[in-house]
């Protein structure tokens, strides 16, 4: 079992800059797929980025451009770099880990563990 702690969430201005940790435990992080996922108020989860082990990435289209996903294999750690955020990014942002395929994925479904989400919240 994989654990996944997430920080860095919080209030900023529309047009500031957040950055998120997602700490994973496990021995083969390197190995594992990482991905951040963000739930709106009475919305449906949905996709934000992802990279593998050879950090091949994927980002949701609304983000593109203004996040970054990265990872540290020595710290176990998956980041999130958030720019030029608007309102619409507002959203409780979860970590997940996908343990088996070394594919990226858009789909929550392919992903095995999730943490406990960590809010960011944009204001105008």
């Amino acid at each position: 079992q994989v654990q996944l702690v997430e920080s860095g969430g919080g209030l900023v201005q529309t047009g500031g800059s957040l950055r998120l940790s997602c700490a994973a435990s496990g021995r083969t992080f390197s190995t594992y797929t990482m991905g951040w996922f963000r739930q709106a108020p009475g919305k449906e989860r949905e996709f934000v980025a992802t990279i593998n082990r050879i950090s091949m990435t994927a980002y949701a289209d609304s983000v593109k451009g203004r996040f970054t996903i990265s990872r540290d294999n020595a710290k176990n750690t998956v980041y999130l770099q958030m720019n030029s955020l608007k309102a619409e990014d507002t959203a409780v942002y979860y970590c997940a880990v996908d343990v088996h395929r070394a594919l990226i994925s858009t789909r929550s479904e392919s992903y095995d563990y999730w943490g406990q989400g960590t809010q960011v919240t944009v204001s105008s």
